[in-house]
């Protein structure tokens, strides 16, 4: 039985899990849906009334029926190495590749059909809501009076992005900015503006789910940072043990969402109260492994590992 790890070809994080599985002598194919076609092949056979399907990298044949688990990584999109790559094959090849995982009777961490709603932060905080976590009051808006009188109400508010960096080529950093009351919202008429009230932290913490399993990590903040993703802060992230309370609500979390992974982002003020931020379906653990010395890459391999008890119908439906 195979672990599929759908990932580019150069990926830190997916090493890590893989060394984990080879030391447990864990079938592993990787493959990056932008080779396909080219370096991988498929075939899949619906006939007889049953399925068949088989993924060829490098010589290695995988067959859906000896598919243990599938790791949606950070894979390239289908086709984009092809010799004419276009939208129109980019369509047909993500409808072949996935057509046939989905028919696969598998484990998927996670699923691409919850991993792509879990992406929308509006959504997102409203299953932080629904899972009790502390949550900043939030807007997004197009209207500038609303994004002003919210500002004025807040006093001390920032602007972030909803969708993160646009993919643009060099790639731009658009980091969390404090603004005030005072600030010209007039172009919040061009483009939905995400505005948040400001929470001074003075630490912020990474908490990373693998399945049951939860690794909490905090990072103390420097006097004043707003975004903890930029600048150095002198402080190196140190395990902590996650209260109860976060706890029920990151597994309550974790079932609205269908996830099997996920990073959640916290500020801890200064009362230690942690705020949620948001929660990132694929977001790194290298840099917290590294470290705290915290298992995540094994704990993933694990997961990963673990066969379903039932193989006659695809993750979809249980």
């Amino acid at each position: 039985m195979t672990v599929l790890i759908l990932t580019a070809e150069q990926d830190v994080t997916a090493d890590m899990v893989v060394a984990q599985l080879h030391e447990r002598s864990v079938p592993v194919m990787r493959l990056d849906p932008a080779d396909l076609p080219g370096k991988a092949v498929l075939s899949a056979d619906y006939a007889h009334g049953d399925f068949d399907g088989h993924l060829s990298v490098n010589g290695h044949v995988l067959s859906m029926g000896g598919l243990r688990s599938v790791w949606v990584r950070r894979p390239g999109e289908p086709a984009a190495h092809a010799p004419h790559p276009s939208p129109w094959l980019t369509a047909e090849t993500r409808q072949a590749l996935f057509g046939m995982l989905y028919s696969a009777p598998t484990r998927w961490m996670n699923h691409p059909r919850n991993a792509y709603q879990a992406r929308y932060k509006p959504w997102q905080l409203r299953v932080a809501h629904l899972s009790d976590f502390a949550v900043p009051p939030t807007i997004l808006t197009t209207a500038p009076r609303v994004a002003q009188q919210f500002a004025e109400e807040y006093r001390d508010v920032v602007v972030k992005s909803a969708s993160g960096p646009p993919p643009d080529d060099p790639a731009l950093a658009l980091p969390t900015t404090l603004i005030g009351p005072g600030a010209d919202f007039s172009a919040v008429a061009a483009g939905p503006a995400l505005l948040q009230q400001y929470i001074p932290k003075r630490a912020d913490i990474r908490l990373t789910c693998v399945g049951t399993q939860l690794f909490g990590a905090r990072k103390t903040a420097a006097p004043g940072q707003v975004d903890g993703r930029y600048g150095d802060t002198g402080h190196d992230w140190e395990t902590i043990p996650v209260p109860d309370r976060i706890a029920k609500s990151v597994h309550e979390y974790l079932s609205l969402s269908g996830l099997a992974y996920a990073a959640f982002d916290f500020a801890e003020d200064e009362d230690g109260l942690w705020w949620f931020l948001e929660c990132n379906q694929g977001g790194q653990f290298g840099f917290v492994e590294l470290e705290t010395g915290q298992p995540i890459a094994e704990t993933v391999a694990l997961w990963l590992a673990r066969r379903k008890t039932d193989r006659r119908v695809p993750e979809s439906h249980w």
